[in-house]
């Protein structure tokens, strides 16, 4: 087994190999430059590390790795035309750099490019790579559809957004991990199993990232603190103040809510008072944890050494453990 670093570092050097420019520029340029925008290239790194995991060399799983990175990077550049988004990774987006049609046309070449990437394993791999790949994406789109649908209704509930989270993000994660266990011909007990540790690891770290949104460290964070607050976010501590809090609370979060002040350091204080007075705090960090103990509850169950279940575990403490 090898280090997250050298996963990636492996990944990147195929990445660049087969990400090469050609005509016409207008459809092969966008797609080069959004791959080229960097990120932690979480997923096919899980990809190739699986497959170790069960004992076949990393070097098979690279294009299904390859596949997983392009289709998540497809999915971003037609995000960024649904939200209008002017930057990604601090760097203009391929609809702003180009143009709306680029950024469509090109997006819809890129998950082509990913289906097509599956053509190079033997038939019977071709075949379960595919079906996983087309039930993943389709969770992907309905997650998107989701989260389109909860910026206008009032009524979301913790168990919608928490199904939104597992379909728009927990899923593709889960889905790079099985990956590995179908190209290593591990049994369906084995893939279901791992399937089962990326998507609880995928939805306690989307739950993570709405906590540390709120209260994280900004010199360590990464982003804006509090930018889901003053963009209105309908996150899991929002949801859950509304349904914890009294009529009082809920009416004056709706209230803060319904505002854009020019100054909105007044407006994130009180909200974020707010979700530690309704308890949204703590039902967030419970829920982080059980999620977290579901996730590796599942290495129990994998047939491997254990020294290859620490090697899991490891990781999923690694990803976990971000900075407040």
């Amino acid at each position: 087994m090898h280090s997250i670093d050298f996963y990636r570092t492996e990944f990147i050097s195929y990445l660049e190999k087969n990400a090469k420019t050609r005509e016409p520029l207008n459809l092969y340029k966008p797609m080069s430059y959004i791959l080229g925008l960097g990120g932690k290239r979480l997923r096919p790194v899980l990809t190739l590390m699986t497959t170790e995991v069960f004992g076949k060399d990393h070097i098979n799983a690279m294009d299904a790795a390859l596949a997983i990175e392009i289709f998540h990077n497809f999915s971003l550049v037609h995000d960024d035309i649904m939200d209008d988004a002017p930057l990604r990774r601090g760097k203009p987006t391929v609809h702003e750099k180009w143009d709306l049609n680029t950024g469509i046309l090109s997006g819809d070449a890129m998950l082509i490019r990913a289906y097509q990437l599956f053509e190079n394993y033997e038939s019977d791999t071709f075949r379960e790579l595919a079906q996983l790949f087309s039930k993943t994406a389709l969770e992907v789109c309905e997650g998107q559809q989701y989260d389109i649908d909860f910026e206008t209704r009032e009524d979301v509930t913790v168990p919608e957004y928490l199904k939104m989270i597992e379909y728009k993000t927990a899923v593709l994660v889960a889905a790079a991990m099985k990956m590995g266990g179908i190209i290593a011909n591990a049994s369906s007990t084995d893939q279901d199993c791992i399937y089962d540790f990326g998507k609880n690891l995928g939805l306690a770290f989307q739950l993570q990232d709405d906590y540390l949104d709120a209260f994280g460290d900004p010199k360590t964070f990464g982003k804006q603190v509090g930018g889901d607050i003053i963009e209105n976010k309908k996150t899991v501590l929002y949801l859950a103040a509304l349904e914890n809090g009294d009529e009082e609370q809920k009416n004056e979060l709706l209230d803060l809510y319904s505002i854009q002040p020019k100054d909105p350091s007044e407006k994130v204080e009180a909200i974020k008072e707010m979700f530690h007075s309704t308890g949204a705090v703590k039902h967030t960090k419970s829920q982080i944890e059980f999620y977290t103990k579901k996730a590796f509850g599942k290495l129990n169950s994998l047939d491997i050494s254990n020294e290859k279940k620490e090697l899991l575990r490891g990781f999923g403490e690694s990803l976990m453990q971000r900075e407040v």
